[in-house]
C-alpha cells in the first residue's frame, strides 16, 4: 500500500467500501423481503458509499433493520471520507499521521497546501459527530411531534443521511409528507448545507472562535457562492414556477428553498414530486447539480471554488486582466489548471454517461439527462427514470456514482502518470481548494 499513489488508494478504498456493503446486503438477514437481486444490492451500496441517493428499489421496503443500518454505516464512512476514521484513531495513539495517511487524505478531500492535515482530520470526525448528533435529537423530537412511527430510528437516519448529503430516506416518498413542516424542513436543510460546505469552512469557523484567526480564501469564496446561489435559485424558482404557484405563500417559498438547496448540496431529499416542477425550475436544478456542493465536503458536483474560479476568468477577461483574483486574491496558475481539468473531466464523464445510458434505456431525454446529472453529481433526485432502469441502464449509473464520488478528476490523476514538473504556489498566487 505504501507503494500505490495516495489518490490511487483512494479510488481503491472507496471499491473496498462498496464491495463490503455489498456482501453484507446480500446476506438473507439483511432482507425485509425475498426475491431481491443482487444487482440492486450492488445499485444501494454505490448509491449510499457515493452518498447519492438514487435507489433501485425502496430501502425500508426491502431491508430489514440491519440492512438499514448497513446502508447508514456505508452513508457515514462515504461522507467522512476514506481513511478519515482509521487516520483518527492513528492521531488520538501517536498524535501524528505518517506520509502515507497524510497523502491520502490530501486527496480525499482536495486540501489547499498549507493545511494542517491532522488537525483538519480531528476537526472532520468531532464536527461531524457533534453536527450529527445534534440533528438526531432535533429530529428525532420533530418526528415524534409529527406522529411519525419509529421517531428515534427516523431522526438519527435523517441527519447521518442529511449532513453526509446521501438523501437515502426511510420513506418511499422521501420528505414530500413534511412539505409544511417548516421544523424538519430547516432541520434537514441545515445539515445539508453544513455537509456540503466542506470541513474547511467548519475547521476555518472553529479557529476563528478559539484563535481569532480569520477565514481562509477557499472558505471566504465557498460562503459567498453558496449564499448567492441559494438566494438566486429560491426567488427564481418561488416567483416562475406554476406547480409551487398553487401553494399558499409560505409553503411556496419553503419549497423553492428546499429543491434549490437539495440540488445544490447535492443531498438529493424533496419536498414536492421532482417531476411535477415546470421545465424552468427542472433546468435550474439540473444546473445547480453539475455546480454541486465544495471541496472537502460531503457533496458532488463541479464544486462551488471551480465555478468562482471560471467566474473569475470571465469578470477578469472582461476587465483586460491576464491573471484570475477573487476576493483580493490572485489563484496561482497550478490551481487554475486543476480547476478547468477538474470542470473538463467532470462535463467528459457527463455527456459519455449520459449517452452510454441513452444507449442502452428506451426513456425521455430530459429523464436520462437529468438521471445521469444526478448520479454524477451524486445527487439522488430523479424523474422517475431509476424505477424503470434495465441491467444494462443500473450498471451505467453505478459507474457514474462512483465516479462522482471520487470526482472525476481523481479518477483521471489515478489513470495516468503524474508528471514531474510542480508549480509553487507562492510564486503563482494564493492556493484554493477545487
Amino acid at each position: 500500500m505504501r507503494r500505490r499513489r495516495p489518490v490511487t488508494l483512494v479510488l481503491w478504498g472507496y471499491a473496498f467500501y462498496v464491495a463490503c456493503g455489498f456482501a453484507l446486503l446480500c446476506m438473507p438477514f439483511a432482507h425485509e423481503r425475498t426475491g431481491l437481486s443482487w444487482l440492486d444490492h450492488l445499485f444501494t451500496a454505490t448509491s449510499a458509499v457515493s452518498t447519492t441517493g438514487l435507489v433501485s428499489i425502496s430501502p425500508s421496503g426491502s431491508y430489514s433493520f440491519f440492512g438499514e443500518l448497513t446502508i447508514l454505516g456505508l452513508i457515514q464512512l462515504g461522507g467522512i471520507g476514506y481513511m478519515t476514521l482509521g487516520s483518527f484513531v492513528i492521531l488520538a495513539l501517536r498524535q501524528r499521521l505518517d506520509a502515507m495517511h497524510q497523502g491520502v487524505a490530501r486527496s480525499a478531500f482536495v486540501l489547499p497546501r498549507d493545511m494542517n492535515v491532522g488537525a483538519f482530520i480531528r476537526a472532520v470526525v468531532l464536527f461531524t459527530l457533534a453536527i450529527e448528533c445534534i440533528g438526531a435529537v432535533l429530529l428525532t423530537a420533530l418526528f415524534a411531534q409529527a406522529g411519525t412511527p419509529d421517531p428515534v430510528w427516523n431522526g438519527v437516519f435523517h441527519a447521518v443521511s442529511a449532513f453526509c448529503t446521501a438523501g437515502f430516506s426511510l420513506f418511499d416518498t422521501s420528505l414530500e409528507d413534511y412539505r409544511a413542516n417548516a421544523g424538519i424542513v430547516i432541520v434537514v436543510a441545515s445539515l445539508s448545507y453544513l455537509g456540503a460546505i466542506g470541513f474547511i469552512v467548519m475547521s476555518d469557523w472553529w479557529r476563528w472562535i478559539t484563535r481569532r484567526r480569520g477565514p481562509s480564501l477557499t472558505s471566504g469564496i465557498i460562503l459567498r457562492v453558496t449564499f448567492w446561489l441559494a438566494l438566486i435559485g429560491t426567488v427564481s424558482i418561488a416567483i416562475t414556477d406554476a406547480h409551487l404557484a398553487e401553494m399558499p405563500w409560505d409553503e411556496r417559498v419553503l419549497a423553492a428553498f428546499f429543491q434549490v438547496m437539495t440540488a445544490m448540496t447535492t443531498v438529493g431529499f424533496d419536498t414536492v414530486p421532482i417531476a411535477n416542477l415546470g421545465s424552468a425550475s427542472i433546468l435550474l436544478l439540473l444546473v445547480a447539480m453539475v455546480m454541486g456542493a465544495s471541496p472537502s465536503g460531503t457533496g458532488g458536483g463541479i464544486k462551488s471554488t471551480t465555478v468562482a474560479i471560471f467566474y473569475g476568468a470571465v469578470r477578469g477577461a472582461l476587465a483586460g486582466r491576464d491573471s484570475i483574483r477573487l476576493l483580493g486574491e490572485t489563484i496561482s496558475r497550478r490551481r487554475i489548471h486543476m480547476a478547468v481539468a477538474a470542470a473538463g473531466f467532470y462535463i467528459g464523464a457527463l455527456v459519455v454517461g449520459m449517452a452510454a445510458l441513452m444507449l442502452v434505456e428506451d426513456q425521455d431525454f430530459l429523464m436520462l439527462m437529468f438521471e445521469s446529472a444526478s448520479a454524477i453529481g451524486t445527487v439522488g433526485l430523479s424523474l422517475g427514470a431509476t424505477a424503470e432502469l434495465s441491467v444494462a441502464g443500473k450498471w451505467v449509473v453505478i459507474a457514474m456514482m462512483f465516479i462522482g464520488r471520487l470526482g472525476p478528476i481523481t479518477v483521471g490523476v489515478a489513470l495516468f502518470p503524474r508528471a514531474e514538473e510542480k508549480d509553487s504556489p507562492a510564486r503563482g498566487g494564493a492556493d484554493l481548494a477545487v
